[in-house]
């Protein structure tokens, strides 16, 4: 009896015990860490809202969005912050540039000084991706999303499709992509009229044909399904992000989760599918390895033969993300520069006839190729330009792996970093009177020299981990503008309605009609 009363006694302290460590690690999570590191913040100069239990300011901050989307912008008006980052600019006016703000239990520092912002962007081991919610794995993962060796990793093995080389062999199917979307425009603009056309669903179809032609060597209808499921499972992840993450919250079985737990099955399937008919037809000697997956499978197995094992290369699970990745990046990035490009022509006529005018000085009447788009210097200018009014990623956030210090600073482990490109893209210190204005006369000598050099200026990021595909969302993006400006002229439909919107990037809220005229 006595040995029975010992065992429970001893399994009541253990259980005791657990829910004590328990308690305390939750406690300690949604209040004592978070208390100890606004006084070390506080400390050194820097300010914010007072932290609130579990949520911090993510009330406020969605509440803010949400209201600023709930009414569109001025048509004429560039000055994004207030729409974009409202809660943002909130906190810059009350307590200054050295400021936080609270990603639920986690301080975020802002960051607008160009040599803090270089030095995080160069040391990538200590300011890493912040895993803030699990449900991003549903979305995609990848290259974007991986840390130090895995990162290098994949980087090696990714970076041979990239190069411009590799580049120029995709360059027919840019052409071909470009040449069915203004198929369908010329079949409804009359010869000499007009006819109003919501580019915006266009020029994502032709981002995604492209996607599936130049990665997977297939058309745009085999693609379509998977663009859809992702497209669908971003604006889940945008809603999920907006909301304090709970550790375990994503096994819950509410109606979002089944979902999202749905269409990465779903996309899942289909691009291994995809896979699994290429790597059949290399082993029959039958496959063409000019596009980006045949050039990432062939980079794979190199790399596991040069160090004969597997582990030096990716899985096919790793495979599926990276291919999963080009889909839902290569389109998102693309199809939103160039719509604000068309939109920002449409109201700047002088700048659209003088970049026609390039076109037609370089080209003529023959098709554009490759090395004459390299040397097209005004509409160089117009997408850098549109891409520092319109940068596709409004902030970029790095979560601090060791206690570090930055510029004056010391950042403990785990506090968040925010680089506000739309900020820092739109700052008057650093372009002047006319930041909010659109100006591609600044990028007349390049980008060095209308940054002074600093790190103020980066819609593909910056340092080691800049965005892979960069030089392949340019070219895309070359080929397809000059090809409308040899065939149409256009301007803004009186219906189009200003309302840029953060769904991953940012696009129109209500779409981009304009008036197309044959040329």
């Amino acid at each position: 009896m006595e040995k029975i009363e010992m065992i429970v006694t001893i399994c009541c302290c253990a259980i005791a015990i657990t829910l004590f460590v328990c308690l305390w690690k939750v406690l300690n999570w949604v209040w004592f860490n978070p208390k100890k590191l606004e006084k070390l913040l506080r400390k050194q100069g820097l300010n914010g809202n007072s932290y609130r239990l579990l949520y911090g300011d993510m009330k406020d901050l969605s509440g803010m969005i949400k209201e600023a989307n709930s009414k569109p912008m001025n048509m004429f008006d560039h000055d994004l912050a207030p729409r974009m980052v409202p809660f943002f600019l909130e906190t810059i006016k009350k307590y200054g540039k050295k400021s936080f703000i609270w990603m639920g239990p986690r301080p975020q520092v802002f960051i607008m000084d160009p040599e803090l912002i270089k030095e995080v962007f160069s040391k990538i081991s200590v300011y890493q991706k912040p895993g803030t919610n699990p449900l991003s794995a549903l979305l995609v993962r990848g290259l974007t999303t991986y840390e130090e060796d895995k990162w290098a990793k994949h980087r090696k093995i990714i970076n041979p499709a990239f190069h411009l080389e590799k580049l120029k062999h995709m360059f027919p199917a840019f052409y071909l992509s470009c040449s069915e979307m203004l198929s369908k425009w010329e079949d409804v603009v009359p010869v000499e009229g007009s006819h109003e056309i919501d580019v915006w669903p266009h020029l994502q179809q032709l981002s995604c044909d492209v996607i599936s032609r130049t990665a997977f060597g297939s058309s745009y209808e085999e693609g379509r399904k998977i663009f859809e499921l992702q497209k669908e499972q971003a604006q889940n992840f945008i809603n999920a992000v907006r909301e304090v993450y709970i550790p375990g919250r994503r096994f819950l079985p509410t109606k979002r989760n089944r979902r999202m737990k749905e269409i990465k099955n779903e996309v899942r399937t289909s691009v291994k599918g995809i896979i699994d008919k290429r790597m059949k037809a290399m082993k029959a000697g039958n496959a063409d390895n000019e596009d980006l997956l045949g050039i990432l499978l062939e980079s794979n197995f190199k790399e596991i033969e040069q160090h004969g094992n597997k582990d030096f290369g990716m899985s096919i699970e790793e495979v599926i993300e990276e291919c999963k990745l080009f889909y839902f990046a290569g389109q998102e990035t693309t199809s939103v520069l160039l719509v604000w490009t068309l939109v920002l022509l449409s109201r700047n006529q002088d700048w659209q006839t003088l970049a026609r005018e390039e076109v037609l000085q370089v080209f003529g009447s023959r098709k554009p190729d490759f090395d004459g788009l390299n040397h097209l210097k005004v509409v160089t200018m117009i997408l850098y330009e549109s891409l520092r009014l319109y940068p596709p990623l409004i902030t970029l956030n790095r979560q601090v792996n060791e206690d570090i210090v930055l510029g004056e600073l010391s950042l403990p482990a785990g506090v968040l970093v925010s680089l506000p490109v739309i900020l820092l893209h739109h700052d008057e210190e650093v372009w002047g009177e006319d930041a909010n204005k659109f100006n591609p006369e600044r990028f007349r000598e390049g980008i060095s020299s209308a940054t002074k050099g600093q790190v103020t200026y980066f819609p593909f990021s910056w340092g080691p981990r800049i965005c892979i595909g960069q030089n392949f969302a340019m070219l895309e993006a070359k080929m397809a503008l000059c090809m409308i400006l040899l065939s149409f002229s256009f301007e803004l439909s009186p219906s189009y309605t200003h309302a840029p919107k953060a769904i991953v990037t940012m696009q129109p809220q209500f779409g981009a009609p304009l008036i197309l005229h044959k040329l």
